[in-house]
């Protein structure tokens, strides 16, 4: 992953209604084993939250800057100058929104493949202890991968040779709030495209049908859950999208075309890659309850075949149950 270029800024921001205050770097961080971390790690937080959202540049304007001071550097600006408008209309945003949210913000540029990305992060600090070589402790601080809120990833090669796409930023909604969202929204500039959670459960919705179609035997559609599933996740874990045609051909490879047909023959309104929504596919894999006495969690593709609901009685049928639990059912009541 060739880091092309990245820098760190600090906003320092009270929560005593005092105006931020900026410290800006003159100077790139330096290629090291260091920095490949920092943005390894970063990534790996950043494609492990849920609840992203996925969109597109608004038009350049006064209120949406940053896509065009992003071109200008692409088109062969300088990164320092770059970074260092864009913070500072960061800062002017929060002070306007009043909110005391600081921290360190890192702006990277970076290739991973063929692809070109630039992702930009609010880093927080959290407090440890570290032990010294003379084996006594102090104080220290690291950052805290875990507690990212606002970060957002443009992938810069779509974003340039696609104009129709409407999926090349993705960033996170946060758990600060709504209005901490927002704000580092119309800082980077973007307008939501496509919904994640929604074209992942049409997705799933288009899997099931498929699965109904073919009139598959419970162990294929199982097995084919798990490739959808395992796919989708193993996407999600690296940031990348699901693309139609190779979960097609993971799904069935004597057929590799046949899901892929199905969607586009039903109509199902999806695109080429959708971003894979983690929340919604967890939701997926098993129905699960738990009370005190009992436990109960099957597989989605199960209800309506072994597994029934009567919604108006509130219960379950279940049929073809394991033999080690019938075994003990008949014993129970012999």
């Amino acid at each position: 992953m060739p880091i092309r270029h990245s820098i760190i800024h600090q906003i320092d921001k009270k929560p005593d209604g005092s105006p931020a205050v900026l410290h800006v770097s003159d100077t790139e961080l330096v290629e090291s084993q260091s920095t490949e971390n920092l943005l390894q790690d970063l990534n790996e937080a950043y494609n492990a939250k849920t609840g992203k959202g996925w969109g597109l540049f608004h038009a350049q304007s006064g209120a949406f800057p940053l896509s065009g001071w992003l071109q200008a550097f692409v088109d062969g600006g300088d990164f320092i100058e770059f970074s260092t408008i864009a913070v500072e209309h960061l800062t002017k945003l929060m002070e306007e929104s009043n909110l005391s949210v600081r921290g360190h913000v890192l702006f990277a540029h970076y290739q991973q493949g063929m692809t070109d990305y630039l992702v930009v992060a609010l880093l927080q600090h959290s407090e440890g202890i570290t032990v010294n070589a003379d084996l006594s402790v102090t104080p220290s601080k690291h950052l805290d991968f875990g507690n990212i809120n606002m970060a957002a990833r443009i992938n810069i090669s779509e974003w340039r040779n696609n104009p129709k796409s409407r999926q090349y930023i993705s960033y996170l909604k946060g758990s600060k709030g709504r209005k901490a969202t927002d704000y580092f929204r119309d800082f980077i500039g973007c307008q939501e495209g496509v919904d994640g959670p929604g074209e992942t459960r049409t997705l799933l919705r288009a899997f099931s049908d498929f699965v109904t179609a073919e009139d598959m035997h419970e162990d294929s559609a199982r097995e084919k859950t798990q490739a959808l599933v395992s796919y989708s996740m193993a996407q999600a874990k690296i940031g990348e999208q699901i693309t139609l045609d190779e979960l097609s051909e993971l799904i069935d490879e004597e057929r590799p075309k046949a899901f892929y047909d199905f969607i586009r023959n039903k109509d199902y309104g999806l695109s080429a890659k959708i971003p894979a929504d983690k929340r919604t596919l967890n939701q997926f894999r098993r129905y699960t309850g738990r009370s005190e006495s009992m436990s109960i969690s099957f597989e989605q593709h199960m209800l309506g075949s072994k597994i029934e609901f009567d919604k108006e009685a509130g219960t379950l049928i279940l049929r073809g149950l394991p033999t080690q639990l019938a075994d003990q059912l008949k014993r129970a009541s012999a």
